[in-house]
């Protein structure tokens, strides 16, 4: 078996281990059920309100974990490379800008380039994602190229995008937007985006060589250096990947408040992370699912829902959220630990 097998492939199991063997995301499920029906009888005590038998909250709770849900696949590829990725709910205010600074009418005498609004949507859509892109390819070159923790690169590019975002509006928001840019965040359009993200990325993590290759790289990246993976190249192309999904992350934002701001996006990477980790993904790389990640965002959802039904501070909200990222980065320390004995 070559190392690039060894690397991207799970070991081997019996026939008898394989039969009692649970699927990864069926345990991370269960706690999302634990979750809701415990906001179910806190809320018939405190509220006299059922939390999840009400489809209007359901449909909140979904609606606003679309847009992380969007970065959560992108931090889980970033994740799953053993790397970590600080700058998306910047680059969510930078697309945010660009793009809806694209879909102003021609009917606003302030718009940001006056010659160059009633565009279709496609331009604006396009501008947001570009935006992305570029800010994931530099994150991409930094890390993969000259060798910067990735911590230190996308920390220094979440404070760069988030000047740009306030030197591109100086400050005020970008309004006045297309009814044609104002429908990719109504309804359950941004559900539908989240959605399609998902199942892609699923299906190219898990059947294509790319996703054997993201794999290798998380789990042994000297095995996959001599193997003959080009590391660098594929780590700019993962970093871009997760720049450009936070780029339409932030488009659907500004089409879901119908304007663009410099501050969108605030502490948007850090939900995502927790969602990554909370959904199974390890942070020393090599193992994650991305139907775990989804499960992790609908927890995360319901969590912040959850504590606002029963009526908890926000201060607490965070405070709790925090508790379990530290709680979940502990109990992946503790099941690595035991496959290294």
């Amino acid at each position: 078996m070559s190392n690039f097998q060894s690397a991207a492939q799970p070991p081997v199991s019996s026939k008898k281990e394989r039969h009692f063997r649970w699927p990864p995301e069926l345990s991370i499920f269960l706690v999302l059920i634990g979750i809701s029906l415990f906001f179910e009888v806190v809320g018939w005590i405190v509220v006299g309100q059922s939390f999840i038998f009400n489809v209007q909250r359901l449909e909140i709770i979904i609606l606003q974990m679309a847009v992380i849900g969007i970065i959560a696949v992108g931090a889980n590829l970033v994740i799953i490379t053993s790397g970590i990725d600080l700058s998306p709910g910047s680059v969510v205010a930078a697309a945010a800008v660009v793009s809806a600074s694209l879909a102003q009418t021609s009917d606003y005498a302030g718009a940001v380039f006056p010659h160059l609004t009633d565009l279709p949507i496609v331009w604006p859509l396009l501008a947001g994602i570009v935006t992305g892109l570029m800010v994931g390819l530099i994150n991409g070159v930094l890390i993969a190229g000259t060798g910067i923790p990735p911590f230190i690169a996308t920390l220094g590019t979440m404070v760069a995008a988030r000047g740009f975002a306030k030197w591109f509006t100086n400050g005020m928001p970008v309004s006045m937007l297309t009814d044609q840019f104002a429908a990719i965040g109504s309804g359950i359009n941004p559900v539908l985006i989240f959605i399609a993200v998902a199942v892609v990325f699923h299906v190219v993590l898990r059947y294509t060589r790319f996703g054997k290759v993201t794999y290798a790289i998380g789990a042994n990246r000297q095995a996959a250096v001599v193997s003959g993976i080009n590391v660098t190249r594929h780590l700019i192309w993962i970093y871009a990947i997760a720049g450009a999904l936070s780029g339409i992350a932030g488009t659907v934002t500004a089409a879901r408040a119908i304007s663009g701001q410099s501050g969108m996006g605030m502490m948007y990477e850090l939900d995502a992370i927790a969602a990554v980790v909370i959904g199974g993904t390890s942070l020393t790389g090599g193992l994650g699912r991305i139907t775990g990640t989804v499960i992790g965002v609908l927890i995360l959802g319901v969590m912040t829902s959850g504590f606002t039904f029963i009526r908890i501070d926000a201060y607490y909200q965070e405070m709790v959220k925090g508790a379990i990222i530290v709680a979940a980065v502990v109990v992946d320390q503790y099941r690595n630990k035991k496959k290294r004995r």
